[in-house]
């Protein structure tokens, strides 16, 4: 199964994803697999016996959201230049979204940028993270703050790999397939509701679904200028979850469950979603055992690092709001005062 994702402005770059596709991949240049112990220990030699090139080298880093960042940069672009790789050589970031992230960023300004494969092993990174070329690094100042836009020559999503994924972990990406049914589709999250993700069938679809869905949205606004950023439906509350918590507390797609329901409950004040849709859209998170609740410290602090969030600017915050469900609307105008009530309701 092949999904085209076509760059409207640069058609050169325009790439496809493979769904249950991969049986080898031949390169004529240096190659590098960006992983960590924990998916190689599943994976890596399956992949590498899977790559028919002159010159392998496997890059490993440590695993964790908290590696996500500027040391670990470091060490892969040190890595690179060790194994001498050149212009032409290629990485292959086989993992999860941190991963994916961190290689990808790499490829972007390694020798001014190179090609790289996206090999998502997490259903987060398969239904979401992999596509559409968003790649970086967290800061102290909060999450993927610092990196590029950079597209993957291809990506490979393989739903065997999830066998080996611990249930919180598939939990997590549930809830980014639940974010793109909630914004985009309303038949999506019918369907979600009557089927079983646990069933491999079913995953299968929604998978399929989620990435046809972000395809379409990236083709439309690559550099998030204007829809791309409703994918950040729960991203900007969970943003500040994950750095309150310094990344240790929460998986990002729970942060991310958690946002949802802040978000809506923003919708709800403003009129935008009925309690009942709001109570949907709950149940379906529960019902993955997805976290819905977090209680804030200070709602005033919370407010304050909204602005550090990448769809604000001129010191105005931008939410991305779900307008029933299956719609979605973008306000940068919410009076402090509404927010603030949002977030005493989590204190």
């Amino acid at each position: 199964m092949q999904i085209n994702i076509d760059l409207a402005q640069e058609k050169n770059r325009n790439y496809k994803v493979y769904i249950d596709e991969l049986k080898s991949l031949n390169f004529d240049t240096k190659v590098a697999i960006v992983t960590n112990p924990t998916v190689a220990k599943f994976h890596l030699e399956e992949v590498k016996n899977l790559i028919n090139v002159d010159e392998l080298h496997v890059i490993t880093v440590p695993d964790g959201e908290k590696y996500k960042n500027m040391d670990t940069i470091e060490f892969i672009l040190g890595e690179c230049f060790k194994h001498r790789l050149d212009r032409k050589s290629i990485l292959i970031a086989l993992g999860g979204g941190v991963i994916g992230d961190m290689t990808g960023f790499v490829a972007s300004i390694f020798q001014r940028g190179i090609k790289f494969v996206q090999i998502p092993t997490t259903l987060l990174a398969q239904v979401d993270a992999s596509v559409g070329g968003k790649t970086g690094v967290n800061s102290q100042y909060g999450k993927n703050l610092i990196g590029s836009f950079w597209q993957p020559l291809a990506v490979h999503c393989e739903t065997r790999f999830l066998k080996t994924l611990p249930q919180r972990e598939f939990n997590a990406g549930i809830a980014e397939i639940i974010k793109m049914a909630v914004t985009f589709d309303m038949e999506f999250f019918e369907w979600l509701e009557n089927c079983n993700l646990r069933d491999d069938t079913d995953l299968k679809t929604a998978i399929l679904k989620s990435i046809k869905t972000k395809a379409r949205v990236v083709s439309l606004d690559e550099r998030e200028a204007g829809v791309r950023a409703v994918l950040n439906y729960g991203h900007t509350f969970a943003h500040v979850i994950e750095n309150e918590t310094q990344y240790k507390v929460f998986l990002h797609g729970e942060a991310v469950s958690i946002g949802m329901v802040m978000a809506n409950e923003l919708s709800l004040k403003l009129g935008l979603m009925s309690a009942q849709e709001a109570i949907r859209v709950k149940y379906l998170l529960q019902r993955y055992d997805l976290p819905i609740d977090y209680e804030i410290k200070s709602a005033e602090d919370f407010y304050e690092h909204f602005f550090l969030d990448k769809k604000s600017n001129n010191n105005k915050i931008t939410f991305v709001l779900s307008k029933s469900i299956g719609g979605y609307e973008m306000k940068n105008d919410v009076p402090k005062d509404i927010t603030i009530s949002v977030l005493e309701d989590f204190e």
